[in-house]
């Protein structure tokens, strides 16, 4: 099997010294017409894979920032078939991997086949899906892989190694590690039990693995050496941008 654009990303990146950028932006926000802007910003300024979000009515792994924007996109007229047919005008654009993260509804609703085959024409390299299990993603595990694309498993503090182990079968692209228990959201300090969890991922996974939920600063990242391979932001973009600032000058800091 041909190693994943997403793992070959990542470990350029860390073939260069530094963790992978992964940056994570809701579809349409702040505006439509600004949103392909930003992504354009974060590509050029070092991201090295964009998540995109898929907004939905109903999230239960989003803090108060992301949902809020997720909201204020759907206002706007945000929906599946629209971001696969903007992307799908500016394929071959991005130097980075593109993501979509959003929730199962939608994109079963789209159909699976349907989804894989316009997603992998839009350019798009993965989904994460985070309210679906495991016991519950072989069929679009498999429409994905028809298509070349990579379905990413979440894991976090209470995921037993066993468990691990079972999503380390047929994990690819990479690992998203939850760093603490709850939605998503800048937080002032990571629970002190991380290390000694991503120490276990990283022994039970041969793919990189990427940690998101409460980072807004390279600082929260120095006590984990190369436990992680890459760092997913979200929360403290959206509040970036709020505050007046442009994708740019946010990616600077990682930098």
């Amino acid at each position: 099997m041909t190693k994943s654009r997403l793992e070959q990303k990542i470990r350029e990146a860390n073939e260069a010294g530094r963790k992978a950028l992964i940056p994570y932006l809701p579809a349409g926000y702040p505006d439509k017409e600004r949103f392909w802007k930003e992504l354009s910003a974060l590509d050029k300024s070092g991201a090295d894979i964009i998540e995109i979000g898929v907004p939905f009515s109903d999230p239960v792994a989003d803090g108060p920032v992301v949902e809020r924007a997720s909201l204020q996109c759907l206002e706007a007229g945000v929906t599946l078939d629209w971001i696969l047919a903007e992307l799908k005008k500016r394929k071959g654009g991005f130097k980075a991997g593109i993501v979509l993260m959003g929730y199962y509804n939608p994109f079963y609703k789209y159909g699976l086949d349907r989804l894989a085959a316009d997603a992998a024409e839009a350019g798009v390299t993965g989904f994460i899906v985070p309210d679906l299990p495991m016991e519950e993603s072989e069929d679009m595990t498999k429409a994905l892989a028809a298509r070349g694309l990579d379905l990413i498993p979440l894991v976090g503090l209470n995921t037993s190694e066993e468990r691990m182990k079972l999503y380390a079968d047929n994990a690819r692209g990479y690992v998203y590690f939850v760093s603490v228990l709850g939605t998503t959201g800048e937080r002032t300090s990571l629970p002190e039990e991380i290390a000694g969890r991503l120490a276990v991922a990283k022994r039970v996974f041969d793919v990189p693995l990427a940690l998101g939920f409460g980072i807004s600063r390279p600082e929260q990242l120095t006590t984990f050496g190369d436990t992680i391979d890459a760092v997913v932001f979200g929360s403290s973009l959206i509040k970036h941008l709020d505050q007046g600032g442009d994708s740019a000058g946010f990616m600077a800091r990682w930098k």
